[in-house]
């Protein structure tokens, strides 16, 4: 069974047409998603660029090597662990704010 139950059409001209189009392709949203959000009150962010990826990517590979190394000093007894963890968590927390940052939608602006 269908979570939404009601369907509204609207008409468009061409180039509502074309912009919404845009906007959703922009997204990475279909149309329908997109108009959801925009009346849930987010306006979706841009897709990230390929760029973006590659980074995260770069940040995932720091954080295991730091696991490996916290692994490695852990047995050797070289390592302070209450420094190392925060570091890790910094790391984490930055993986986090970037995510949000190019990924999370925003509240849209009110306009009155």
């Amino acid at each position: 069974m269908r979570k939404r139950s009601l369907r509204i059409q609207v008409w468009v001209n061409q180039e509502e047409d074309r912009k919404l189009q845009k906007h959703a392709k922009q997204s990475g949203l279909s149309r329908e998603a997109y108009l959801r959000a925009l009346i849930n009150g987010y306006v979706p962010k841009m897709l990230p660029s390929i760029d973006y990826y590659t980074m995260l990517r770069e940040l995932h590979a720091i954080g295991n090597n730091l696991n490996q190394l916290a692994a490695k000093a852990h047995a050797t007894g070289h390592l302070d662990r209450t420094s190392f963890q925060r570091e890790a968590d910094d790391l984490r927390r930055a993986v986090q704010q970037i995510q949000e940052a190019v990924t999370a939608p925003e509240p849209r602006q009110s306009s009155s």
